[in-house]
């Protein structure tokens, strides 16, 4: 599971989003943070507690709605108060597997709800978008293979990016939807359309660099795993370009990682002594077993 979080994320609830088809300019429906605290059932209670709230409320504003306006941010508050209590509770295994599908199901109706009655509406897109992602993202907390991307996970995954492609295109200016259609093509194992939406996101918010950064090597991870070495270490040079990945989003450390490939794999020594003294420049550690190897087998002391 990607780190969601941003450095100005907040947590906006859907019952304090304001009635425009704009999005909030900032907002997290699941940062680790906060899933943290879910799991460890620090607030847990309150949590659950609040979306209850939203949800009561959603189901009044409902019965009082005087336009579709209206009710479609009714059902989409709603919906978004189902998808998050369905996904942390899942989560920190307050719920069994069929509560976690009934949950899920009444989200997926009021968030279609929503989209029907105002499609024209970037909100209700981004939530329903949020509902799939998470969906997607719940799938893939328990896999132990991080390079491979089970189709059930995917097909959420897919449908999250289908619907912020859809918000991106009525409200090109929010840089969140670019972010969370970075995370959904990312964890999609789509790498090119993850790049480009994080690319998108960049004259926006500079936090993009970080994200561009953290998907590269993500992506080196992956072919690395996969036994594409060139693959792999073109990806870890790439996000060398754009500065420190965090090491959450990625297990591996870029240029550690290519001089173990320069040296072990692909035999270029002349491009591992040159990765080596970069990340000497840069203060990043080399294993001292793994230079050595290096000294002995291209016949350079540095």
């Amino acid at each position: 599971m990607k780190n969601e979080t941003r450095p100005d994320d907040i947590v906006v609830r859907p019952s304090e989003m304001t009635p425009t088809s704009s999005l909030p300019s900032r907002s997290s429906h699941c940062s680790l943070v906060l899933l943290a605290s879910v799991i460890a059932c620090a607030g847990c209670a309150d949590f659950l507690s609040t979306q209850e709230g939203v949800i009561r409320d959603a189901t009044q504003a409902l019965a009082t709605a005087r336009d579709d306006g209206e009710r479609a941010k009714a059902y989409s508050a709603r919906g978004a108060a189902y998808s998050e209590k369905a996904h942390y509770s899942r989560l920190s295994k307050l719920i069994s597997a069929e509560e976690y599908e009934q949950l899920f199901d009444l989200a997926i109706k009021d968030h279609n709800q929503a989209v029907a009655l105002n499609p024209g509406s970037a909100e209700v897109y981004f939530n329903r978008a949020q509902a799939y992602y998470d969906r997607g993202n719940g799938d893939l907390v328990y896999n132990t293979e991080a390079w491979v991307v089970p189709p059930a996970a995917k097909s959420w995954l897919d449908a999250a990016a289908a619907d912020f492609e859809k918000a991106a295109e009525i409200d090109p200016k929010n840089d969140l939807t670019f972010d969370r259609l970075g995370l959904a093509r990312e964890e999609a194992g789509e790498e090119d359309q993850a790049i480009r939406a994080y690319r998108q996101e960049m004259p926006l918010n500079p936090f993009a660099k970080q994200r561009l950064a953290d998907a590269y090597c993500f992506f080196g991870f992956r072919h690395h795993q996969q036994k594409e070495y060139a693959a792999a270490a073109a990806a870890y040079e790439k996000s060398l370009e754009f500065g420190q990945a965090d090491d959450k989003s990625c297990p591996y450390e870029p240029f550690a990682s290519m001089v173990n490939i320069y040296v072990n794999q692909t035999h270029e020594y002349d491009k591992a002594w040159e990765a080596v003294h970069r990340a000497q420049a840069a203060n990043r550690p080399i294993a001292p077993e793994l230079i050595e190897r290096l000294q002995k087998i291209s016949g350079r002391a540095n």
